[in-house]
């Protein structure tokens, strides 16, 4: 479970930008290894964006979770997603020499994102722990336009893992 913020912007630029437009996220992820340390995310966020326009997001990530010490952990994923991109306001196409709405419908972008998080693994007795972390996202979008092949975007992303021990 995540709190969202997004940006139109290149990574580590305009910061105080991504605490404008929030959002919120869900996933689980599914270990490759014993530890944990290799898992594969899947996830799926909603952001709102006054300016750019709301978001949908869907998108997997394989991430190497190498630990700290003492319950830290760090994170390295990459992947590939599907962002459905709505419009902020209504958009105009040329027709016969004139011009028709077509409404704020949106559009479907191929999305890449690759990030980096750092977050806390306690240990408990209990069956049921909390995992919060940060990450920080950057996504490369293909197909907005012809005029504009690439789309950069960040998502700094708050949020908790939630794991049910197999005890």
């Amino acid at each position: 479970i995540t709190l969202q913020f997004h940006s139109l912007s290149l990574p580590f630029r305009d910061f105080k930008s991504n605490f404008s437009n929030i959002g919120l996220g869900i996933g689980t992820e599914i270990g490759f290894n014993q530890k944990h340390t290799w898992v594969q995310q899947v996830s799926a966020v909603w952001y709102r964006n006054k300016a750019v326009g709301n978001g949908l997001l869907f998108y997997t990530q394989t991430a190497w979770r190498p630990g700290l010490g003492s319950g830290v952990f760090t994170e390295i994923k990459t992947g590939v997603g599907y962002l459905y991109a709505f419009r902020p306001v209504a958009a105009l196409k040329q027709v016969n020499g004139g011009w028709e709405t077509v409404g704020r419908k949106g559009k479907g972008l191929l999305a890449v994102p690759t990030g980096v998080s750092l977050g806390y693994q306690g240990s408990s007795a209990t069956a049921f722990l909390f995992s919060p972390f940060m990450s920080y996202q950057f996504l490369i979008l293909k197909g907005y336009n012809k005029s504009i092949p690439i789309v950069p975007e960040t998502l700094f992303q708050v949020g908790s893992r939630m794991q049910f021990s197999d005890r």
